[in-house]
């Protein structure tokens, strides 16, 4: 029986080790793509703490067990009820584009696999996440929990409408594509926050924009690049 508990410890060391190779080779295709997409985002290199959160994070957790050999590799994979987890360059972009310090407060609109919030967690004070699909959102708390990402707090609701009662925010990234992007979200977001949501339809070219309100409350707005995101969904009509 001791013999076995080792064997058991060691191949779970050599696992750990394994994805910990893997999170850095992909922290690599993350730069790679980074300076391949310069003259979109404007910069080269991504910061360094989003990286250093990209290596952190166990990516292969907030996945299907049968999607776990994939979990590391550039790419988008499915979470089921149609949806999926972001390729890791898209979550390092949005993630990067947010400005994020210690101290702040963020929503995420769409937690899907939980992924997206744990890099943010990362990052920041403390993380609000929402997710239409109640399956989904239970599933994520319940992987957020186990991975012990105390600083979030998850519900099942609409995002379109946020999470008013614990606004203003200094950040809010939206997982999800809008045909416009939802005035209850620049209402909750700080002056001097930043918003990142995808624009535009699923039979449409989306794009990925940046929005900026100033200290004044002004809004400014600046598309990033062309991306591709499940539709937003809820109840709320244009």
């Amino acid at each position: 029986m001791t013999v076995m508990y080792l064997l058991f410890g060691y191949s779970q060391l050599y696992a750990a080790e394994d994805y910990a190779t893997t999170r850095r080779e992909m922290v690599e295709l993350i730069e790679e793509d980074a300076r391949k997409t310069a003259g979109y985002i404007g910069k080269a290199a991504f910061d360094a703490r989003v990286l250093e959160a990209m290596a952190r994070v166990p990516r292969h957790l907030f996945v299907p067990e049968r999607y776990r050999d994939e979990a590391y590799e550039n790419t988008p994979l499915p979470i089921g009820h149609g949806q999926t987890i972001s390729q890791p360059y898209i979550v390092a972009l949005m993630t990067n584009l947010l400005d994020l310090l210690p101290h702040h407060r963020v929503l995420e609109i769409g937690t899907g696999s939980g992924y997206q919030a744990a890099i943010l967690a990362e990052l920041s004070a403390r993380v609000y996440s929402i997710e239409i699909i109640e399956p989904l959102a239970k599933h994520a708390s319940a992987v957020l929990k186990q991975q012990h990402y105390k600083n979030v707090q998850t519900r099942t609701g609409d995002g379109y409408f946020g999470w008013p009662e614990a606004a203003p925010f200094d950040a809010i990234v939206v997982t999800a594509a809008a045909d416009h992007i939802p005035p209850p979200l620049v209402s909750q977001l700080k002056a001097g926050g930043r918003m990142v949501i995808p624009v535009g339809s699923r039979f449409m070219i989306q794009q990925l924009v940046l929005l900026k309100k100033d200290t004044e409350g002004k809004v400014s707005l600046r598309q990033i690049l062309p991306v591709r995101f499940v539709p937003l969904t809820g109840d709320h009509r244009d």
